[in-house]
């Protein structure tokens, strides 16, 4: 019987109720599961196993799946992920299953892939990092709102920052150009998905080995709520205001320290340099259809300079 080492985040918004049937359809698979302390830290439970376990299956967010990535990329053990967050992003890049039950049936398959992480000044993460008003909107976010309301919580802390929210200078690099701007929020992704749902370009992959980024760079910020419907279908390069770039590599500096936001939770300051850690991570996910689009597009796109 294949043993699994089991994080599950109670505190997450499906955690403390979810996670149980999930649990249950996994052992009935045949899955045998531990579990750490309670107070031990993921990533070191993780290496601490590594021996004597086949997999790693976590239940939460995309906040707690950051939590497992040191660990992960250093034992090589495959991911399963049982979604019981409030955005579930990694979970919608991958093309699980958001229902719980149904999410194990993926891993009680078997089949994996190998997936890229992003890097931001020597930290993982899996979807997205940005600075700016996600970073405000994350302090701002109480998480009892966010367990309790879920994506309604988001929409009432976002009012609240987009009615304060002030353009700040950014110096973005991506290794052939160097552009000053004032903005709003720069967002470099390495998977499609964040913000619940949200696409950082309509053809991002998290294995093709490129880097997505936006920068708001519109004279009000109250356009972003027009362009909001481009922004949830990855369409939002086609507008002036948002300058789009991709690139294996950036660089971003600002006048002074700025937090930066990755999968939910802040991991660094600017100044900082984007990278990416390819195929860092083996995860249990439906077959991908086409892994290379959104890298054959910027290919397309830098010969031609045309907008894909």
């Amino acid at each position: 019987m294949p043993r699994g080492l089991l994080l599950v985040n109670s505190k997450s918004r499906s955690g403390a109720t979810g996670a149980e049937p999930a649990l249950d359809a996994l052992r009935a698979g045949g899955i045998a599961l531990c579990e750490p302390r309670p107070d031990e830290n993921w990533s070191d439970a993780i290496r601490a196993r590594a021996r004597d376990v086949q997999m790693v299956v976590v239940g939460g967010g995309d906040g707690s799946l950051n939590a497992a990535a040191t660990g992960l990329i250093e034992t090589k053990l495959p991911l399963g992920i049982i979604p019981l967050g409030t955005g579930n992003d990694l979970a919608r890049t991958l093309g699980l299953p958001l229902d719980p039950v149904k999410a194990t049936q993926v891993i009680l398959d078997g089949k994996t892939r190998d997936i890229d992480l992003g890097d931001v000044n020597g930290k993982p993460y899996f979807n997205v990092a940005s600075v700016g008003l996600s970073v405000e909107l994350a302090k701002k976010l109480d998480p009892d709102v966010k367990r309790r309301f879920g994506r309604f919580g988001y929409i009432v802390a976002a009012s609240r920052v987009l009615s304060s929210a002030r353009p700040f200078t950014v110096v973005i690099d991506d290794g052939e150009t160097r552009a000053r701007g004032r903005t709003y929020q720069v967002a470099i992704g390495n998977g499609r998905f964040y913000g619940g749902g949200n696409a950082i370009h309509h053809a991002a992959e998290i294995d093709d080995g490129v880097l997505h980024l936006y920068s708001l760079e519109m004279k009000s910020i109250w356009k972003l709520v027009a362009l909001a419907p481009f922004f949830r279908r990855g369409r939002h390069h086609l507008f002036e205001e948002v300058r789009s770039l991709q690139a294996g590599n950036f660089e971003i500096v600002t006048r002074r320290p700025r937090s930066i936001n990755a999968d939910g939770e802040i991991i660094a300051q600017t100044p900082a340099k984007f990278s990416i850690r390819r195929d860092a991570i083996c995860v249990f996910a439906p077959e991908a259809e086409a892994p290379a689009e959104s890298l054959v597009a910027g290919l397309v796109s830098r010969v031609t300079g045309a907008s894909v």
